[in-house]
């Protein structure tokens, strides 16, 4: 019998949910899948009905991570953006290597370095020499900022007021993005595909684009007067605590945003330039962002409580 593969935050959570794509994709291929998740709500049993192996469990409790990774054949790590990242990164290395795992796919951010310009990015980078040094065949994606991030953003209030109220400076501004959809299907690509060294890191960027071409998409798809309105680093930091995200979150999206802002990021570096990868391992053209708008029109239309 195929041993299955183990895929962390299966469920989906607030970022791009990989883990829930990845999931999804390699029981269409008919693969099997020992899904992750925090908890059992009406996501994981979706899964489950999907012939997912359900595991609840906790990335810091070492028993529980030990015993998800038992038999499996390979190790999707995909840890939220919240406080606990080298403990579950030290977790997860030690259960992957007590496993013999040799193939594990590590998210981490788009810049991971140890000079990298907010805290969950540094981390990242630390995370990466942990896997390495366990010896579990680790390789990296590095994506850029989720579509499904920017969505969420805008969801707070482009309903109500119309207006995506953010401090990303002028409306020259330029961001990398991709599609978290994009994402998992590189990582089902890269955990079933062709073996890679290990350490190699894999870069994602599905397009790069101005946020006066962001506003004009979704006032074009969604056929409604939007309009940006920036804010100081200070009024995002409250509003985004009363959306209960939690201070890990907060202090690395308002680095980012100061980074973002700093950076002045032309289109045609080829640094942020799209990356092949995409196609070339997750076997599609990047989902583009008008096309990521169109297919949530009514989701980003939904007055957020």
């Amino acid at each position: 019998m195929t041993k299955p593969i183990l895929v962390t935050s299966a469920a989906g959570g607030r970022q791009g949910k990989t883990g829930r794509h990845v999931s999804e994709m390699l029981l269409k291929r008919g693969l099997p899948v020992r899904a992750f998740v925090h908890k059992l709500d009406e996501r994981s049993e979706h899964l489950r009905a999907l012939g997912a192996e359900i595991f609840a469990g906790d990335f810091l409790d070492v028993r529980s991570v030990q015993r998800a990774a038992e038999g499996t054949s390979a190790i999707y790590f995909a840890y939220p953006v919240q406080d606990g990242l080298m403990d579950a990164t030290a977790i997860m290395a030690l259960a992957a290597r007590e496993a013999r795992i040799t193939r594990l796919v590590n998210l981490v951010m788009l810049q991971s370095s140890p000079d990298a310009p907010t805290p969950r990015m540094r981390q990242n980078y630390l995370s990466e020499q942990v896997f390495e040094w366990a010896n579990v065949g680790a390789v990296h994606i590095r994506a850029t900022v989720f579509y499904e991030n920017l969505a969420a953003l805008v969801r707070q209030s482009l309903p109500a007021q119309g207006a995506i109220r953010l401090p990303w400076g002028e409306e020259s501004t330029v961001l990398p993005l991709v599609a978290g959809e994009d994402v998992g299907r590189v990582a089902v690509g890269l955990l079933t595909g062709p073996e890679r060294a290990a350490g190699t890191a894999v870069r994602m960027i599905g397009t790069t684009i101005s946020l006066k071409e962001i506003i004009a998409t979704f006032a074009r798809v969604l056929a409604k007067d939007v309009h940006y309105q920036e804010i100081s680093d200070d009024e995002w930091r409250r509003h985004a605590a009363s959306r209960n995200y939690n201070p890990h979150a907060i202090e690395h999206l308002s680095s980012l945003w100061r980074a973002i802002r700093g950076a002045a990021i032309d289109p045609n570096d080829p640094n942020y330039a799209m990356t092949d990868t995409i196609e070339k391992i997750g076997g599609a053209k990047p989902k583009t962002f008008e096309a990521f708008v169109q297919e949530g029109q009514s989701e980003l239309l939904a007055k957020s409580a």
